[in-house]
C-alpha cells in the first residue's frame, strides 16, 4: 500500500478518529476491494461506532471522496513535484506516465477514483489531478504546440487514459500489456499538439489555424482578442473566420 496521508480538510485531527477510519478503509479497499467498503465494515474496522463516521464523513459518499483523496495522496504529491522543463508537451507525457503507472500498480485504488461513477460528483483528488493537467495544457498553449483549445485536449487524455487503464485492471494480470499505452499516449499527444506539415502542403494552413484558436483561447476569463482592441462580436467573427480556416 503507498504511503498516504489524510486530507487535510477532515474535521477531525490528522492522528485521531478520522485517520484510523480512512486508515482502515483503505486497507479492506486493498485486501478485498471496493465491494467491502460499507459504513458498517470500515467502523468495525477502525474499532469505532457508525454514528463516528457519519458525524466525520456525512454519509457513504462523503466518505468515499475522503477516501479517494487519502489513497490517492502519494500519486497527486508526485505529480505536484513533477519540476516544468523546457517542453511542455514532454511534461504532458510525463503526467500520462505517474498516471498510467499508478493505476496498475494500485487496481483497487484506481477502481475507487475513476471506476465509482456518480454523475455530477467528483472526488476532490480527482478534480485536482485534472487541474494539474490543465495548467500543464495551458503551459502548452502558451508555448503555441496546441492544435485544440486547452479543455478539448484535457478531455481528450482524461478519457484515453482513465478508459484505458479501466480496460487493462479488467483483465487478467498476467496478460495486461502496459505497451498498449504507450502507443495510445503517442496517437493522443499527436491529435492535440500542432505539428505543420512541409511548406505548401494545404494541411499546413489548417494546422496553424487551429493552433491559433488554440493559443487565443474561448474568450472566458479574459479574451487576448478583445484586449488587443476587437469588440467582443469582432472577436467572435475572427473565431468563426479561423474556425472555417481550420476545417
Amino acid at each position: 500500500m503507498p504511503a498516504v496521508r489524510p486530507e487535510t480538510t477532515l474535521t477531525a485531527d490528522r492522528g485521531g478518529q478520522s485517520a484510523r477510519i480512512l486508515e482502515s478503509a483503505a486497507h479492506l479497499l486493498q485486501e478485498q476491494g471496493p465491494a467491502a467498503i460499507s459504513t458498517r465494515a470500515v467502523a468495525t474496522a477502525a474499532g469505532v461506532q457508525t454514528p463516528a463516521l457519519y458525524r466525520l464523513f456525512g454519509d457513504k459518499d462523503g466518505l468515499l471522496d475522503a477516501l479517494a483523496s487519502y489513497v490517492f495522496e502519494s500519486y497527486l504529491a508526485e505529480k505536484r513535484a513533477l519540476e516544468p522543463s523546457a517542453d511542455a508537451i514532454a511534461d504532458i507525457r510525463r503526467g500520462w506516465d505517474i498516471h498510467v503507472e499508478f493505476g496498475l500498480r494500485n487496481p483497487a485504488f484506481y477502481a475507487l477514483m475513476y471506476g465509482n461513477l456518480r454523475p455530477g460528483r467528483r472526488p476532490a483528488a480527482a478534480q485536482e489531478n485534472g487541474q494539474i493537467l490543465r495548467h500543464l495544457l495551458e503551459r502548452a498553449r502558451q508555448q503555441g504546440r496546441l492544435r485544440v483549445p486547452v479543455e478539448t485536449a484535457a478531455r481528450h487524455i482524461e478519457a484515453s487514459t482513465t478508459g484505458a487503464v479501466l480496460l487493462l485492471l479488467s483483465q487478467p494480470e498476467g496478460e495486461r500489456d502496459p505497451a498498449l499505452l504507450a502507443g495510445l499516449c503517442d496517437t493522443v499527444i499527436a491529435s492535440i499538439v500542432s505539428d505543420p506539415g512541409p511548406a505548401g502542403d494545404e494541411t499546413t494552413i489548417a494546422g496553424r489555424a487551429l493552433a491559433l484558436l488554440a493559443a487565443l483561447g474561448d474568450g472566458r476569463g479574459g479574451d487576448p482578442v478583445v484586449g488587443a482592441g476587437f469588440s467582443p462580436a469582432e472577436a467572435a467573427l475572427l473565431r468563426e473566420w479561423i474556425g472555417t480556416l481550420a476545417r
